[in-house]
């Protein structure tokens, strides 16, 4: 009988852990909060539009949206429309960095870049991303894998780690991690959030919120 407590006991301790009930590591552990201020912060949108009408910073959350018929962020960009925030003065090509950030995307918005790492040896990103409608809001790396479901509506924190000496890509979201994959390469990297359209399959209109943006590294 004592034999039978001992290893139901075992099992409910072995599955309080796997299940991360007790003491789980914050994305943010072990590394060092990087001091950013306005200056670090560019703001990207339509080159025809006033800033005041596609972005927005007010109590802390700042708001980006954009229609898939705008214009790009320059006149001889073949790009498509964004408005997004870059973080400048803090571009890597080595070492460990972490992005950190709250979003809010409203449901109907889709087709859309909402988080991204720019820069890479092949083409111009290391990572994208995209919201799309799918089951209640998902979140995924390009158009392919799936990194979350039901995003919709609420506001949900998002944790990037990049570590370029090994080529790896970490995305949490609410401080699970979602998905690993590896890197496009070095480059000039630097973190960028807000709504970039997607090459296809874009909704009219795109919005995106973010608070409390903030940069890591080891």
């Amino acid at each position: 009988m004592k034999s039978f407590y001992y290893k139901f006991l075992c099992l409910v301790v072995l599955s309080f852990f796997n299940n991360q009930h007790f003491g789980s590591a914050d994305p943010t552990d072990g590394f060092t909060l990087v001091p950013l201020t306005d200056g670090n912060f560019q703001l990207q949108k339509p080159y025809n539009e006033p800033l005041d009408e596609r972005y927005s910073y007010k109590n802390g959350v700042r708001s980006f949206w954009i229609y898939n018929n705008d214009k790009p962020f320059k006149t001889d960009s073949t790009t498509r429309p964004r408005s997004e925030l870059r973080i400048t003065g803090h571009d890597y090509s080595s070492g460990i960095w972490q992005f950190e950030g709250y979003a809010y995307v409203p449901s109907g918005t889709s087709g859309v870049t909402i988080v991204q790492i720019h820069g890479a040896t092949e083409g111009a990103t290391t990572l994208q991303l995209r919201m799309y409608e799918g089951d209640g809001g998902d979140l995924r790396y390009y158009r392919y894998n799936l990194v979350d479901t039901d995003l919709y509506d609420k506001w949900f924190r998002v944790n990037i780690i990049h570590n370029v000496d090994k080529g790896k890509v970490i995305v949490f979201i609410d401080g699970v991690k979602k998905f690993v994959v590896k890197d496009q390469g070095p480059g000039d990297l630097y973190f960028k959030c807000g709504v970039y359209a997607a090459p296809f399959n874009s909704s009219n209109y795109m919005e995106s919120r973010w608070k409390e943006i903030k940069l890591y590294k080891k």
